[in-house]
């Protein structure tokens, strides 16, 4: 897959599910719709070289803090990778192939390298549902520990996890605070960095190619579709609001509230359409 056009690839990894996958090279697929004339073949080798250093660093070490001590001794130590708190919104921060070259980027886009060299190592490595702040974990032996990416790869206390609520009400589905999730919704929240940093520069079109990358990862959550509908609605786009509307509907529940907002949403633009 990873001499795929980056398009396809992302589309077959939705397909797939929500993963686990090969996050990092999925991070490199995404960065290479906005640097399409750039080679990810030296990221690919950092990262080759990043996976058997650590399988090296880690060793036979036997507890859960002496691996994680040694994953950020050489991500920071070692490459000199930290959170960029100078230039935070850059969008940069989120693309993985400018992270591996300036050695800075958001929460989210170290935890794909902290999560790539966790799992280059053995270990079991996923992002956790922690709102305003990417946080991941790994588990070694049996133990496991919260680990805080932007911060040198300090770990973190579960009772100290909080943060603002989720936008919008709960459901059943998701994830409560502290809880594992799936690789699409790291790539996801990536996207959705740059999307809210477009939509406030209104950057429109850049919005809605970002949506629209973010329906490719996860084409089975209807918030992605409704989202991308109504950006396309916004911009005149009705055609392609339309087909996300109708998407919507096709992966929601019938009678859920995303469902039902979708319909609603739809019978509204085919009155303009007539």
């Amino acid at each position: 897959m990873a001499a795929q056009d980056p398009v396809e690839y992302l589309r077959a990894l939705g397909q797939a599910g929500e993963g686990p996958f090969d996050l990092a090279e999925a991070a490199l697929m995404l960065a290479l719709l906005d640097n399409p004339r750039r080679s990810p073949d030296p990221h690919r080798k950092h990262l080759a070289e990043m996976a058997e250093r650590t399988r090296d660093a880690v060793g036979l070490l036997g507890r859960v803090e002496d691996v994680a001590h040694a994953i950020s001794t050489l991500l920071v130590g070692i490459y000199g990778y930290e959170g960029d708190r100078i230039s935070y919104d850059d969008p940069q921060n989120a693309n993985l192939m400018a992270v591996i070259d300036r050695r800075r980027g958001l929460p989210v886009a170290l935890g794909i390298l902290y999560i790539h060299a966790a799992r280059a190592a053995g270990l079991v490595a996923h992002g956790v549902n922690s709102p305003g702040h990417f946080l991941m974990r790994i588990v070694y032996k049996g133990e496991e520990m919260l680990i805080d990416p932007f911060n040198g790869g300090v770990g973190v206390e579960q009772e100290r996890m909080g943060g603002p609520p989720r936008m919008g009400a709960a459901t059943a589905d998701e994830p409560r605070i502290g809880e594992p999730v799936g690789d699409a919704e790291v790539l996801i929240r990536l996207q959705n960095n740059l999307k809210v940093r477009a939509i406030n520069k209104n950057e429109r079109q850049r919005a809605i190619d970002l949506a629209r990358r973010m329906t490719l990862i996860a084409p089975r959550r209807p918030e992605l579709w409704i989202d991308l509908a109504r950006l396309n609605e916004a911009v005149g786009s009705l055609g392609a609001a339309q087909k996300a509307y109708e998407q919507c509907m096709s992966v929601s529940r019938q009678g859920s509230g995303l469902h039902n907002e979708a319909a609603l949403g739809l019978y509204a633009l085919k009155r303009k359409l007539n």
